[in-house]
C-alpha cells in the first residue's frame, strides 16, 4: 500500500466536521478502495477551543489558514471556508502555487474565479476537486466530466437549492404564503437568517455557471447568468398552477440554441407529468440531455453536512488514486467562448397573472395590448362576480419572444384597471 494521502482541512463547520468525520469512520473501506490512508494531519479554524464533537488533537492547527497551504507536510488543501473573496481565495490560490492538490466546497468562488483557478492548477499539474460545491451529494461534476464525456450535451437544468425548493413545495401543501413558508424553513434550520442568496437565486445560479462550463467546455461566465428569485410568488399563483396542471419550481437551466448559450435561474411552471415536478423538500435534481443519452435525472440531498462532506471525499479518493483530469473536463485553454443569448431574445411560453378592477373592458384592454405585440393567449382564468370588486385574471400564452411579452406587461400595467405589477412565470417545456 501506498503512503497516506496527508490531508489539511480549512473550516471546521458543518461540512469540514462531517469530513471528518466520515474519513474517521470509514478510513479502513477508504484504505481498501484507494489503495491508501486518507490521513487528516493539519487543520484551521477561526476557533480553537470549541467543541465540535470530533478529536482533532492529535492533528497539528495553523491559526492562519494560509499556513495550510506552506506546510510541508500536507499533500491536499481542502477549503471548506467559503466565500469568493479573501481568505478562501488566498488559500486556495496559494496552494496550488505551492503545488498541492486542492479540493474546495465553495460554488461562488468557483463561479467567480473558477477559470483562474483551473487554469493554475493545470499548469502546476495539480487537482483541483470541486464535487461538493453543485448539489452536494449528487455526484454530477464526476457524471458531466467522465460518466458522460461521451456525449454532445444540448440542455442541462435543475433544481439546484434546496432551501427555494421546499418554500415553494409548503407553500403548495400547506397553503402558506412566500413569507409563512420562509419563515417555517428558517425555524426548520432549512433556509439562514439572511437567506438572500438563497432566494433571490444568486445560490442556484454559481451552481448553474460551474455547470455550464463543465456541459459545454466555455469559461465559467457568472455574469451571463439570467438570475430571478421566487419573492414574488404568491400562493395565488401556486393555487392556479395546479389548477392548470405545474408546480412551481426554480430552477437553473443551460441550453444551447441557434440565439447562443442560454444560462438562467428562474422560478418556471413544470408540467405535473414530468418527473423533477414532484421533486420536493430540500431535495436537489438535475437533468442533463445528451445525443447519445437522450435524457438522464440524477437526484439526492443538495446540502448538509453528510451529503457534502460525502462529496468532498469523493475528490480526496480521485487524487488518493493518482487521477487528475482537467478542472472542466477538456484543458482550460481548449474552452471555448460561446457567444451568450438575450435573454430579451428567449422564446417560451408564459404564465400572467394580474388583479385587476372587475368592470366591462378590461379584458378587452389587456389582450389588446398582447395583440399589439403579437402574443397569443393559449388560455385565460377570470373568476370576477361583482363589478368593481378587485379579482385575478390569469393567462397563459403561446410561444413568443421574450422582449415582446415584456413590452405587453408595460403597456398592461399602465391600465388604470391594473392594480399591481403584473406577476409572469415562464413555461418551461421539459
Amino acid at each position: 500500500m501506498a503512503g497516506p494521502l496527508r490531508i489539511g482541512v480549512a473550516g471546521l463547520g458543518t461540512v469540514g466536521v462531517g469530513a471528518l468525520r466520515l474519513l474517521t469512520e470509514h478510513a479502513d473501506l477508504l484504505a481498501k478502495r484507494c489503495g491508501r490512508r486518507l490521513e487528516v494531519v493539519a487543520v484551521s479554524a477561526r476557533d480553537r477551543s470549541r467543541e465540535r464533537g470530533v478529536d482533532i488533537g492529535a492533528v497539528a492547527w495553523h491559526d492562519d489558514a494560509l499556513g495550510l497551504a506552506a506546510d510541508p507536510g500536507v499533500d491536499v488543501v481542502v477549503e471548506l471556508i467559503g466565500g469568493s473573496q479573501g481568505i478562501a481565495l488566498e488559500l486556495c490560490k496559494a496552494a496550488i502555487a505551492n503545488g498541492k492538490h486542492l479540493v474546495t466546497a465553495n460554488k461562488a468562488m468557483l463561479a467567480h474565479h473558477g477559470t483562474a483557478l483551473a487554469m493554475a492548477a493545470e499548469e502546476a499539474g495539480v487537482a483541483l476537486g470541486y464535487e461538493a460545491a453543485v448539489a452536494g451529494g449528487i455526484p454530477i461534476v464526476k457524471a458531466l466530466r467522465e460518466g458522460l464525456a461521451g456525449n454532445a450535451i444540448s440542455r442541462v437544468y435543475g433544481i439546484l437549492n434546496g432551501t427555494c425548493n421546499h418554500i415553494l413545495g409548503a407553500m403548495r401543501e400547506s397553503g402558506l404564503d412566500f413569507a409563512g413558508a420562509l419563515e417555517e424553513a428558517q425555524r426548520l434550520g432549512y433556509a439562514e437568517a439572511d437567506p438572500s442568496l438563497d432566494i433571490d437565486g444568486v445560490d442556484s445560479a454559481h451552481k448553474l455557471a460551474i455547470l455550464a462550463s463543465l456541459a459545454f467546455g466555455r469559461p465559467v461566465d457568472f455574469e451571463a447568468v439570467h438570475i430571478e428569485g421566487i419573492r414574488h410568488i404568491g400562493a395565488l399563483d401556486i393555487e392556479y398552477a395546479l389548477e392548470l396542471g405545474y408546480h412551481i419550481k426554480l430552477l437553473g437551466i443551460a441550453g444551447l440554441t441557434e440565439r447562443g448559450l442560454e444560462q438562467r435561474v428562474h422560478p418556471c411552471m413544470v408540467s405535473v407529468d414530468v418527473p423533477i415536478a414532484h421533486v420536493d423538500g430540500v431535495f436537489n435534481a438535475v437533468v442533463v440531455e445528451g445525443d447519445y443519452i437522450e435524457r438522464t435525472m440524477f437526484g439526492g440531498r443538495g446540502a448538509g453536512a453528510g451529503p457534502t462532506a460525502s462529496a468532498v471525499i469523493g475528490d480526496l479518493a480521485d487524487i488518493a488514486r493518482g487521477q487528475i483530469l482537467p478542472v472542466f473536463g477538456i484543458p482550460v485553454r481548449e474552452l471555448e467562448a460561446i457567444p451568450a443569448a438575450a435573454m430579451a431574445r428567449h422564446v417560451g411560453a408564459y404564465y400572467i397573472r394580474l388583479m385587476v378592477v372587475d368592470r366591462p373592458g378590461v379584458i378587452t384592454d389587456v389582450t389588446a395590448a398582447l395583440r399589439d405585440e403579437q402574443v397569443s393567449v393559449e388560455a385565460l382564468i377570470q373568476r370576477g362576480r361583482n363589478p368593481g370588486d378587485v379579482v385575478p385574471v390569469v393567462l397563459t400564452t403561446h410561444e413568443t419572444e421574450e422582449a415582446a411579452m415584456l413590452r405587453a406587461l408595460a403597456q398592461i400595467a399602465r391600465l388604470k384597471t391594473v392594480l399591481e405589477p403584473p406577476r409572469m412565470i415562464r413555461i418551461e417545456l421539459l
